[in-house]
């Protein structure tokens, strides 16, 4: 089966206050729609398209040091996630026949696994919505179930108060049989409220041919999770760190004192290598097993041989 990816990276994100488009933001150092493309190729999906929007020359200039091949096509005007979607028809056209997975470039944490489980369970369904359950929903479509089955999705800025009121919000992942999507897109409609063109609307359209869909309920609820300001940000930043850390604390790294330890996603350290407190070391960073780096130690791009130590100093692509 074909499988392609629609990632949407078109958002302003004026609450930023920042110079450059919300999906270049850095989450541990690497711009959150970088993690979604990962998280795509490595379940699998080769075949991209980015839908690009506000500012997008910076997302685009980003997209071309890439070391593989990204398609992108531009939304003009911000009419909401729908309209987005509508931009890559000419992608899709050429995937009909196949499945098209579409994300949010700005929600760092959806993974590989969730990905892959999502295509497996989808089966004969012509969509799969991946929700979560989160204790603050606001700000998120809400998830709406009748006898167990999926019946739509309503956005909160359509919602009423009791809807607001449930927890199962809508991740902004999807699984689209792609032929179902580009016909279920030619009848979308403007919300009467916003004018915008709604993503979700697809779900009342779908099943309005019979079709069915289904809502799979991610594992980890983080994958939902976005930054529209620097604090929410910080928060996503704080998540990553420390699931980076407990990762090489698990594979062998002794750090014995988190404080102000930073380690960056594609960083590679050995076991029995000691880290301590306010030591940064990101980019594709290489270190060997018995060595001693910091305390306050900034390390990026090097490559660093067993049994050595690394004490207060600033290294940038250099090789020990």
């Amino acid at each position: 089966m074909d499988t392609s990816a629609v990632i949407l990276a078109g958002g302003e994100g004026k609450r930023m206050n920042s110079k450059r488009p919300k999906v270049l933001a850095e989450v541990m150092f690497k711009p959150m729609i970088k993690w979604v493309i990962d998280a795509v190729r490595e379940a699998g999906i080769n075949d991209i398209c980015v839908v690009t929007g506000s500012k997008h020359e910076f997302v685009e200039a980003y997209l071309d040091t890439l070391p593989f091949e990204v398609e992108r096509v531009f939304q003009s005007e911000r009419l909401g996630t729908g309209h987005a979607v509508m931009q890559a028809t000419d992608f899709l056209e050429r995937h009909r026949g196949g499945d098209v997975v579409i994300l949010n470039g700005d929600a760092p944490f959806i993974d590989a696994d969730t990905i892959k489980e999502v295509l497996a369970v989808s089966g004969k369904n012509s969509c799969t919505v991946v929700s979560a359950e989160i204790e603050d929903p606001t700000g998120y479509g809400r998830i709406i179930h009748e006898n167990s089955m999926l019946q739509a999705i309503v956005e909160e800025k359509e919602a009423t108060d009791e809807i607001r009121k449930i927890k199962e919000v809508n991740s902004g992942v999807y699984r689209f049989e792609v032929d179902a999507l580009l016909d279920a897109l030619k009848t979308l409609k403007k919300s009467a409220k916003t004018g915008e063109y709604y993503l979700t609307d697809t779900i009342f359209a779908i099943k309005q041919t019979g079709k069915t869909v289904l809502a799979y309920k991610a594992k980890n609820a983080d994958s939902v999770l976005g930054a529209n300001d620097c604090i929410q940000l910080a928060q996503l930043n704080d998540i990553a760190r420390k699931r980076i850390l407990h990762k090489h604390m698990k594979n062998g790294v002794n750090i014995p004192c988190t404080d102000g330890v930073m380690i960056g996603t594609d960083v590679e350290i050995g076991c029995n290598t000691v880290i301590l407190p306010s030591s940064v070391i990101c980019g594709n960073t290489k270190i060997g097993s018995f060595c001693l780096i910091g305390p306050s130690a900034f390390i990026t791009d090097c490559s660093i041989s067993d049994n050595m130590s690394v004490g207060n100093s600033c290294l940038k692509s250099q090789s020990l």
